[in-house]
């Protein structure tokens, strides 16, 4: 099949907080030594953050390196941290909060923002184009492109209006091939393409194994009686300790009378029957969870695996041709 081709000197797979501030990344270096290197983002999403799940708490160090003005450039940065809660849950109506000084350094939240990660997309991929990088959504990346040599040379998109059989429909358009000198991999954790990479180079040769867990968030409009803007509530234990599981919990409260909710399940659980999305309804009920949802409105909510391995479980990021980056290397 004959496709078209389009040639850029960095072609970034994914248009997650990675994949933009690497491509915003490489234009800064460019402008600064007067150089001219050409940059493509390409996104499976129907729009930038369309894929984007977490409502975080965000320490602003990264983005403080990459924009030093982004307060001025306006980036939505804005629910500071007030308060955090760390809690112990024993059963389904039991908990002990965890005194302050009892909690690990790493979740302790003060000076950080709660923020919404795909608006925070949004805003990366308009500070990108603005320094002249081409952003695609829409495209899934389907295929790896290697030279004659063996080196990745691009990606090739997927094909468009093909039958559920496969066969090709009067609509049809083959994908087109983005050819680069040097391509990054940035599609989030277990992305397709970065497993086939991280097999076919032996990557992940030296480094123990990846742990996965799967995180469950949803989205609420509550009372404004019951909004605390800023309020950080983190868990663990019940549910997942009835079934040996590892994980945790968190309920943030951020702008609008808008609280994010959800459960990490640790993908070591030792009952095979254990559904995590009935468990994060379980947890909903909680009562300490229970008295901000109560009265309120559910209005977004998905799902995404997340990877828990650490710095042991790291492969090796670079190949010839290309590197994995964010959660598609598992950092």
């Amino acid at each position: 099949m004959q496709r078209e081709s389009m040639d850029y000197d960095v072609v970034v797979v994914g248009a997650g907080p990675a994949g933009l501030s690497a491509a915003i990344k490489l234009r800064q270096l460019a402008q600064q030594k007067e150089i001219e290197i050409t940059v493509c983002v390409v996104e499976k999403g129907s729009e930038v953050g369309a894929h984007i799940v977490s409502g975080a708490v965000f320490e602003t160090r990264a983005l403080d390196e990459l924009e030093h003005d982004w307060r001025q450039k306006g980036a939505p940065v804005n629910t500071r941290v007030t308060r955090d809660e760390m809690y112990f849950y024993t059963s389904d109506k039991g908990g002990v909060k965890i005194p302050n000084l009892f909690v690990p350094k790493s979740m302790h939240n003060s000076g950080n923002y709660i923020v919404s990660l795909g608006n925070i997309c949004r805003w990366l991929a308009e500070q990108a184009e603005t320094l002249g990088v081409d952003i695609f959504p829409g495209f899934t990346a389907a295929e790896v492109l290697y030279d004659e040599g063996g080196s990745v040379k691009g990606v090739a998109t997927g094909d468009m209006g093909r039958a559920a059989n496969g066969s090709e429909k009067a609509s049809f358009e083959p994908g087109i091939e983005l050819h680069a000198k040097y391509t990054l991999f940035a599609e989030g954790c277990r992305g397709h393409l970065g497993k086939q990479l991280i097999e076919k180079f032996g990557l992940d040769a030296e480094c123990d194994a990846q742990h996965y867990g799967l995180g469950l968030k949803e989205l609420w409009d509550i009372d404004p009686q019951k909004h605390e803007p800023g309020l950080v509530v983190h868990g663990v234990g019940w549910p997942l300790s009835e079934s040996d599981g590892l994980g945790g919990a968190f309920l943030y409260h951020a702008n609008n009378n808008q609280v994010a909710v959800g459960l990490v399940v640790d993908l070591n659980y030792s009952n095979p029957n254990l559904s995590p999305y009935d468990e994060f309804q379980r947890f909903k009920h909680h009562p300490r969870i229970a008295k901000y949802l109560e009265g309120g409105k559910r209005n977004s909510y998905g799902a995404r695996a997340i990877t828990k391995g650490g710095l042991n479980s790291l492969p090796k990021m670079s190949m010839p041709g290309a590197l994995l980056i964010g959660c598609d290397a598992g950092t």
